[in-house]
């Protein structure tokens, strides 16, 4: 008996020892996946996320001195205008605009300048231009509402002084 004794102590160590390493490794692997999962949040957020994330300001807008309830309405209008421009496209204009949008996406993650896209692309009608500039209007005139006279007049100088340039993006 003293001889199984013997054996069941190198045994029972051995056990332990797997035990152990068992859950060495098990915590290990939490570690590396947990480090995993972060780095894939951060490094791809949600449309959600990306949506619900203020858009910097640019332009004239930074000078402005907007209120936050001006920002959201001002978003709101154009998030409206943006809707009815999509509804005036057909199916394969809208393909074609989306495809233009991740190739745009790709240049600005290459670190590469804008090139020309957007509408201009799109081969519109006459009627479908025709509704563009009625919602591109409309979306002025309401945002016109939203700004005090002070920041209508500060707008009104910026686009004055702003260096002419071709509206590449926008139908005519």
């Amino acid at each position: 008996m003293i001889v199984a004794s013997n054996q069941e102590k190198p045994t029972t160590q051995v056990m332990k020892l797997k035990a152990l390493s068992l859950v060495a490794g098990a915590i290990a692997l939490t570690l590396t996946a947990t480090s995993f999962a972060v780095d894939a949040q951060t490094a791809s957020p949600s449309p959600v996320l990306l949506a619900q994330t203020p858009q910097k300001e640019r332009g004239p807008w930074k000078e402005l001195g907007l209120t936050d309830a001006q920002k959201n309405q001002i978003q709101a209008i154009k998030r409206d205008s943006r809707t009815k421009m999509e509804a005036v496209l057909t199916p394969e204009q809208k393909a074609k605009l989306e495809a233009a949008k991740q190739a745009r996406q790709a240049q600005r993650q290459a670190g590469q300048r804008r090139g020309k896209g957007g509408y201009a692309d799109l081969n519109l009608s006459e009627t479908q231009k025709t509704q563009m500039r009625q919602i591109r209007e409309s979306e002025k005139q309401q945002i016109q509402a939203v700004l005090t006279p002070e920041q209508r007049q500060k707008l009104e100088q910026f686009r004055q002084n702003a260096p002419s340039r071709p509206q590449q993006g926008n139908p005519q």
